[in-house]
């Protein structure tokens, strides 16, 4: 599964992509911590059994936090908590910081193993993962959409992800070995190889000038 590391230097992209001409350390460092916290509930987990890949890793939470952004935004008008601190800089950094841990911290695990998408109305685990092609002899095929499934769904009764601070359910032995992936495959270095040559040479090019 994607680490914490991989999220973030997703999320790097994302923020260097985004931000335009509002780009500054401190502005990208914001987009970095927010999809950085999505990987949090794996220790909210500790005490709430099923939260990891659940709790901030539903996809309502993206809409909800636009719309937050939104009203604050636009529908506050001179009142807009956002523009009296920050002006129209920080409205725009609250909207790739929503764009950073959606497309940064939940799709990376969407797209692999999965998260609780529409968790707490729905308990249930999703994952898009699958290939999509195209045969002489078969047509288009593709594996992505399974409309019937053989196997129930997973869901947080059933479904733990292991991770370092939570390696398996309940109490664990004192000798348990404790695993924080940073890279598990070759495309995770590509994109943190990448992510760290896209961020390193925006913040070289802000700092020189």
């Amino acid at each position: 599964m994607p680490s914490t590391v991989v999220h973030v230097a997703l999320a790097g992209l994302v923020g260097v992509a985004l931000l335009g001409e509002e780009f500054t350390p401190r502005a990208l460092a914001v987009v970095l911590l927010a999809t950085a916290v999505i990987d949090t509930d794996a220790v909210v987990g500790l005490v709430v059994p099923g939260a990891h890949r659940s709790l901030f890793h539903t996809l309502l939470l993206p809409p909800l936090l636009g719309g937050l952004v939104a009203y604050d935004s636009r529908l506050r008008g001179e009142r807009s908590w956002l523009r009296e601190r920050w002006g129209d800089h920080g409205v725009r950094v609250a909207w790739v910081a929503v764009a950073g841990l959606t497309f940064g911290g939940i799709f990376p695990d969407l797209f692999t193993n999965g998260v609780n998408a529409f968790y707490p109305l729905h308990d249930t685990f999703y994952r898009v993962n699958g290939h999509l092609l195209v045969s002489n002899q078969r047509g288009v095929v593709q594996t992505f959409v399974d409309l019937a499934p053989t196997d129930p769904r997973p869901t947080t009764e059933t479904l733990h992800y292991r991770t370092g601070v939570d390696p398996s359910p309940g109490a664990e032995p004192a000798d348990v070995e404790r695993v924080f992936p940073l890279v598990m495959s070759g495309w995770q270095l590509m994109v943190v190889a990448v992510g760290g040559f896209v961020v390193g040479t925006r913040l070289w090019e802000f700092y020189r000038w």
